[in-house]
C-alpha cells in the first residue's frame, strides 16, 4: 500500500491544512497555522527547530509518519496548546519546560528585559533585588536572572503545582542560588526587604472576555487567567503594596494585555508609562517607587 505522505513536506502541508480547517486560535508561541505546523512536525521527528528547508523532501519512516500525524490531530482535534504537546516553549532563545500547571510563557516583559529595562534602570549591573510576582513557570524570573546578573531574584506564585514547574526551569538554568522560590499570595510570604524591580505578568482577563476565550485557553489554569469584572483585581493589590517593597528609586513593571481601558479607569490618576512592545505601546506600563500611592 502507498502511504498518502512520505515526506517532510507532504506533512508540513498537511498540518496547515488541518489547522486551518479547524479554525485553530493561534498565541502561545505561534502567530499562524503555518509556524505552528513547522514546529510541531520538526520538534516530533527530532530535528532542529530552525532547520526546516534542509529536511523538506527527507523521505520518513511509517512510524514517524503516524507519530507525527497523531500530533496534528491532538492539536487540531483537542484544541490543546502546541507548547503543551511538546512541553517546552521558548522566550527569547530561552527553553522552558511547561505543562498544564501553568499557563504557555508569552509575556511582553521578556522583550523589556533584553535590555535590562534601561532606561528605567539606570544600570542593570548595579540592580540588587528583584521580585517577580505570579511567576507562574519561572520565566521571567529566570530572564531577570540573566538582565541583572548581580541581582538576587524572589518569585512567588499562589499555586503549589506551578512553583514545581518554576523550579524545574530554575534548575534547568543553574539559578538555585540566586532564585528564591515562594509560595503565597503576593507580597505575604515574603521576608521584609526592599527591591530595586518588582515585575508581574498577573491574571488580568476581565470576566466577559473570559467567557469568550478560545478553546485553546481554556487548557491554561484559570487561575492564571482571571482578572475579575474589570480585571484589575490583583493589579489593584500589587498596586497598592508595591511602595512598601520598592527602593526609593525602585520600579514596578506591570503587564495587562489588552485591558488598558480598565487599567485608565482603575488607575488613572497615576503616573503611568506606558512601554514598547512588539504588541504596541499599550501592553505593559511601568511606574516608579515614588509615584505610587502611600
Amino acid at each position: 500500500m502507498t502511504l498518502p505522505f512520505s515526506t517532510v513536506r507532504d506533512l508540513l502541508r498537511f498540518a496547515v491544512s488541518r489547522f486551518n480547517q479547524a479554525e485553530l486560535s493561534f498565541g502561545h508561541g505561534s502567530g499562524n497555522a503555518y509556524d505552528e505546523a513547522a514546529y510541531l512536525v520538526l520538534h516530533t521527528l527530532h530535528l532542529p527547530l530552525d532547520l526546516l528547508e534542509p529536511f523538506l523532501d527527507a523521505r520518513l519512516t511509517s512510524a514517524e509518519i503516524d507519530a507525527v500525524l497523531k500530533v496534528i490531530e491532538r492539536r487540531a482535534a483537542e484544541r490543546v496548546p502546541a507548547a503543551y504537546i511538546t512541553q517546552e516553549a521558548w522566550m527569547h532563545g530561552y527553553r522552558f519546560h511547561v505543562d498544564e500547571r501553568v499557563i504557555v510563557p508569552r509575556s511582553f516583559i521578556g522583550e523589556l528585559l533584553q535590555d535590562g529595562l534601561q532606561p528605567y534602570v539606570e544600570d542593570p549591573e548595579q540592580v540588587g533585588a528583584v521580585l517577580e510576582l505570579c511567576t507562574g513557570s519561572g520565566c521571567l524570573a529566570i530572564l531577570a536572572a540573566h538582565a541583572f546578573p548581580n541581582a538576587d531574584v524572589d518569585a512567588v506564585d499562589l499555586s503549589a503545582p506551578a512553583l514545581e514547574v518554576a523550579a524545574r526551569n530554575v534548575t534547568d538554568y543553574h539559578l538555585d542560588d540566586r532564585i528564591a522560590l515562594f509560595e503565597g499570595d503576593l507580597y505575604a510570604p515574603l521576608a521584609e526587604r526592599r527591591y530595586d524591580v518588582i515585575l508581574s505578568n498577573p491574571p488580568y482577563v476581565n470576566t466577559a472576555s473570559m467567557q469568550t476565550l478560545p478553546a485553546e485557553y481554556k487548557h491554561e489554569p484559570e487561575m492564571a487567567l482571571a482578572g475579575g469584572a474589570d480585571g484589575m483585581d490583583i493589579v489593584r493589590r500589587i498596586i497598592v503594596g508595591a511602595r512598601n517593597w520598592l527602593t526609593e528609586d525602585g520600579v514596578l513593571v506591570v503587564e495587562i494585555g489588552n485591558e488598558r481601558e480598565h487599567v485608565d479607569a482603575a488607575f488613572g490618576g497615576l503616573d503611568l508609562v506606558w512601554l514598547s512592545t512588539s504588541a504596541g505601546d499599550d501592553n505593559v506600563f511601568l511606574i516608579q517607587a515614588r509615584d505610587l500611592p502611600v
